[in-house]
């Protein structure tokens, strides 16, 4: 079931040209890109690299909400690399997306750490955004 949204926060507004070959830009030009399509060795950025900067930019802010919640406070050093992955399922017909997300957060008990990216993992937007559709598997360090 899709969920509406009640209260708007912020809306981004791109605008991108030429697909993977391309270019994008935000309205407010705080973001313009060349695109390339991966593994062309040409310049430019391809929409994967995109969707892990994004991810992991708002994964860590999940989790800086979380700890507040949880009275655990986040390391100001924390960091995130996103391994996103494109690939093709059902006999090669169709394309999707994996990712692994590796999670640093230094200083924490174990147990601080999977509460914090376990709690994350249910309020980040692109986390819910993906549920039950992307696979995503964490490495927590």
């Amino acid at each position: 079931m899709i969920k509406t949204t009640e209260q708007v926060l912020y809306t981004a507004r791109t605008h991108t040209t030429g697909g993977r070959d391309g270019s994008g830009r935000s309205d407010d030009g705080a973001l313009e890109v060349k695109l390339s399509t991966p593994g062309s060795n040409r310049p430019g950025t391809n929409p994967e690299q995109l969707f892990g900067v994004g991810y992991s930019a708002c994964f860590i802010g999940a989790m800086q909400l979380a700890g507040a919640q949880l009275g655990i406070r986040p390391p100001t050093d924390t960091e995130v690399d996103a391994s996103v992955s494109l690939g093709k399922t059902d006999g090669g017909s169709r394309y999707l997306l994996s990712v692994a997300l590796t999670v640093t957060l230094p200083g924490l008990s174990d147990a601080q750490k999977h509460q914090l990216v376990e709690t994350a993992h249910q309020t980040c937007p692109y986390s819910h955004a993906i549920r039950d559709n992307v696979e995503v598997v964490f490495e927590i360090v």
